[in-house]
């Protein structure tokens, strides 16, 4: 058998390497969830271009599609190279509280943990697992603990575009200005809710979890099927005692 001759990089596949790794420093840097779309304008390729390289990074596993086609997120040897293990660090006796409280609850309970900017699904129910956890991560204006997260910036415009707004169900908020009346009852009721925005068949409830200088580190979201957010909003004030012992541990 004569050996393969290496000629090394020739024609266009140097601009094809640059191409796919600026694709995956944009999926890293948005966030899970960005579609084909968001990446070809952020990069100005051309969307076939763009499709044939997202569909070759998937391929070899470096992206991974998210369910119903929400888009594109990390996949495990992005990880790899970055050195991420996909967990959060979450002390112990942090998970033996959610721990409690699940056990005293018939509903799903996470532990999403929260910057200025992004959240992290750090600790899911194993009992009741949430659907896609990137799309909770990536759609703020969706998801409660997003709006939380959202409610406590001056203008929400800061973290969330308003073209962001995508529409994930038919009760997904998407206007900039429903978005806001959200935000503002959010901030007056001390706790957010979502019927059906995210999935159309989940509703939750997100309550603050505070550090000891009253900066807002995680959320403890409540999941219940269905699309009426009084189920889950009805375990908020009974979890605010939980969330008051969290905040020093995780603040």
């Amino acid at each position: 058998m004569t050996p393969a001759i290496d000629r090394g990089l020739t024609g266009r596949q140097p601009k094809a390497v640059q191409s796919a790794l600026a694709i995956l420093e944009t999926v890293a840097r948005v966030g899970a969830g960005v579609t084909a779309k968001e990446v070809a304008e952020e990069l100005g390729l051309p969307p076939a271009t763009t499709y044939r390289l997202l569909n070759l990074l998937v391929g070899e596993e470096y992206l991974v599609r998210l369910p119903d086609l929400h888009g594109f997120a990390l996949g495990r040897k992005a990880a790899r190279l970055t050195g991420a293990t996909g967990a959060a660090p979450v002390c112990t006796a942090a998970r033996e509280v959610v721990a409690d409280l699940r056990g005293r609850v018939r509903c799903g309970v996470h532990l999403v943990l929260c910057t200025p900017s992004t959240l992290h699904c750090a600790d899911v129910d194993p009992d009741h697992p949430l659907q896609a956890p990137e799309l909770v991560e990536r759609h703020l204006h969706a998801s409660a603990p997003g709006k939380l997260l959202l409610a406590e910036q001056d203008d929400w415009q800061d973290v969330l575009g308003p073209t962001r707004l995508h529409r994930l169900t038919d009760r997904t908020v998407v206007r900039p200005a429903d978005l806001d009346g959200e935000l503002g009852e959010t901030r007056r009721r001390g706790w957010a809710v979502q019927g059906g925005q995210v999935h159309a068949d989940l509703s939750c409830a997100a309550v603050p979890v505070r550090s000891p200088a009253g900066a807002l580190v995680a959320a403890l979201v409540f999941t219940v099927r269905g699309v009426d957010p009084a189920a889950p909003a009805a375990h908020a004030v009974p979890a605010a005692d939980f969330a008051r012992r969290l905040g020093p541990l995780l603040g």
